[in-house]
């Protein structure tokens, strides 16, 4: 791995970058037989700009299970790769059905394929991807998700792996309406997406009360107060960079080739009028460096707490009580999911 300074540049040229060290890293492990494009890349034209604080997703597919290999600078591209076997991937059914695998496989994302497997699976999920069987196959694997990981809030953890645990499968009802939308579902602007899906199916109206399952309202998270959070997090960031993190799944996010991701995309949602939608991410990497830092001073504790307090979470009960609420309200939110999705696949 080579790091290097992130720069702007077209999609095309980043995906080339992405090709060759794929190349390169197959010729090194025998044990990766394919690799394709994931992530916010997919389905983008070659020409459009690569802002610095995205990066390229790349997945790997081996025989056995390998580490993720998180998130690097090569040759100026922001790669994030990650690796999965054959058998966790399935086959082309398994991946129709699933809103995590299918939207890679829409569009000729394969970068490596010497058997023809990632071929036989793209042909059959380009071709199917519309299907109203797979489309509702999918929005129901989102759902379940949803509603396990709501179901476990208030579990077992330190405090900041509970509000890890209730802040995913919460911000997944954003992605639900994109998933129906047959969007490609996206991680740190889940919520920037839905609001797209939601508008161009007719449902805007929704999407204010999609931010409130997150943060309460957004009475605490203007953008000058996410200005101060964000300050708060990069002494946190700065502190959790140093120690190892070679554990810990999400340990490469809270390095230097991460930090522009953090708080230089955090920056661009505020300046256009997003802090609500920037919050999301602030709350994931506070937890996460608190994940990693482990015991920390009252100062850090007060700082995560404010965190906690403007959205609306700051303790157990209130994660639960919030959990209990958006479950009793997934009805509501299904019939939406059905409408988008109806007219999605007539389309």
């Amino acid at each position: 791995m080579r790091a290097g300074r992130i720069g702007r540049m077209r999609v095309g040229a980043a995906r080339a970058v992405a090709v060759g060290w794929v190349r390169e890293r197959m010729r090194a492990d025998p044990s990766i037989e394919g690799a394709l494009f994931s992530g916010s890349t997919v389905g983008l034209p070659d020409d459009a700009v690569l802002p610095p604080w995205s990066d390229v997703d790349v997945l790997l597919v081996r025989r056995e299970p390998g580490l993720k290999v998180g998130k690097f600078v090569h040759r100026g591209v922001l790669l994030e790769v990650s690796t999965i076997t054959w058998d966790e991937l399935g086959g082309p059914e398994d991946v129709l059905g699933s809103w995590v695998f299918a939207p890679m496989f829409r569009t000729d994302g394969v970068i490596a394929d010497p058997s023809g497997r990632l071929a036989a699976v793209r042909e059959r999920v380009a071709a199917g991807f519309a299907d109203p069987v797979w489309a509702r196959a999918r929005c129901a694997g989102v759902r379940r998700r949803i509603e396990n990981g709501l179901r476990a809030v208030g579990g077992s953890g330190s405090p900041a792996e509970q509000v890890l645990a209730w802040v995913f499968p919460t911000s997944l009802l954003a992605v639900w309406p994109a998933v129906a939308g047959l969007a490609d579902p996206t991680v740190r602007r889940r919520y920037v997406r839905a609001e797209g899906v939601l508008s161009r199916f007719g449902f805007e109206d929704r999407y204010a009360g999609l931010l409130d399952t997150l943060d309460g309202g957004g009475v605490g998270v203007d953008a000058a107060r996410v200005r101060e959070h964000l300050a708060g997090l990069a002494v946190l960031f700065d502190e959790a960079s140093r120690l190892p993190r070679e554990g810990f799944a999400f340990g490469a996010d809270l390095g230097a080739a991460g930090r522009p991701v953090v708080f230089d995309g955090a920056a661009e949602l505020i300046a256009s009028g997003r802090p609500r939608e920037a919050m999301f991410w602030v709350l994931v990497t506070y937890a996460r460096c608190h994940v990693v830092l482990g015991a920390v001073g009252p100062e850090r504790g007060r700082a995560f707490g404010a965190v906690l307090a403007d959205m609306g979470v700051a303790s157990a009960a209130d994660r639960r009580l919030r959990a209990d609420a958006l479950l009793a309200a997934l009805p509501r939110w299904q019939a939406v999911v059905d409408a988008v999705a109806a007219e999605a696949v007539a389309g």
